[in-house]
């Protein structure tokens, strides 16, 4: 099992169908996690070293306080785990409207981009640290109906891997998982008919995060890393 004894790990969207196996598991691994999300609570994860910091990460000024609730209290950010995101779809690219637009690359960008900005200083300082985000398959392999989201998908890629590439001199790395469809309930709601065995479990999703936080993985900077599950 992957340890992470002594790190201080920053989890957005801590809490959701893959955030509460994110966090289940770094808890487990022995980080001391602060769990972001627009409402969360200590009961929510029952651990003595989780942390939950109540914020949305929508601006950069909500970003950047909830950066210093933890940085007060821990001292450093060793990891940054970046889950927040959402999909909107089922329409051509003609048909998807201006607000449906913005909202991907709210949800899948704009909280990224505020997020890392507001983690960055406070990692050079430190001169380590390591940024992690959930992309898509799609963000690579562009599916119908869903232009919007993996175009902002797509931009995620691109600036974690730009984070990636300012930032290696000051020993921080940053890397991009890309899941295809993962079996959480959400999923399983809006394709009841689909072959769920074939489907990416996000306890695998989680322990990859977890190695790529961990010593083992520190020669890892700006991948983009598939785990498509059985759906060919």
């Amino acid at each position: 099992m992957t340890t992470l004894e002594g790190r201080i790990v920053v989890i957005t969207g801590a809490k959701g169908g893959l955030g509460t196996y994110v966090t289940n598991t770094f808890l487990r691994a022995g980080a001391s996690v602060a769990g972001i999300s627009r409402s969360i609570s200590a009961s929510d994860f029952n651990a003595p070293n989780f942390t939950p910091v109540a914020a949305e990460l929508s601006t950069a000024d909500t970003a950047a306080n909830a950066v210093r609730i933890v940085a007060e209290k821990f001292g450093r950010i060793d990891t940054l785990v970046h889950l927040v995101g959402g999909w909107t779809g089922g329409v051509e690219m003609a048909a998807t409207t201006g607000d449906t637009f913005e909202r991907m690359f709210d949800l899948n960008l704009r909280s990224a981009f505020h997020i890392f900005r507001a983690v960055l200083p406070q990692m050079h300082t430190q001169s380590a640290g390591r940024i992690l985000a959930i992309g898509s398959r799609a963000g690579v392999e562009p599916a119908p109906l869903s232009a919007a989201y993996s175009a902002s998908k797509a931009a995620l890629i691109s600036l974690v891997r730009s984070v990636a590439l300012e930032n290696a001199s000051r020993g921080i790395t940053a890397n991009v998982v890309l899941p295809g469809t993962m079996d959480t309930p959400a999923n399983r709601s809006v394709m009841p008919d689909a072959d769920f065995s074939k489907w990416v479990q996000p306890c695998q999703v989680a322990e990859l995060l977890a190695y790529l936080a961990s010593d083992r993985a520190s020669n890892i900077n700006g991948a983009t890393i598939p785990i498509y599950g059985c759906e060919g």
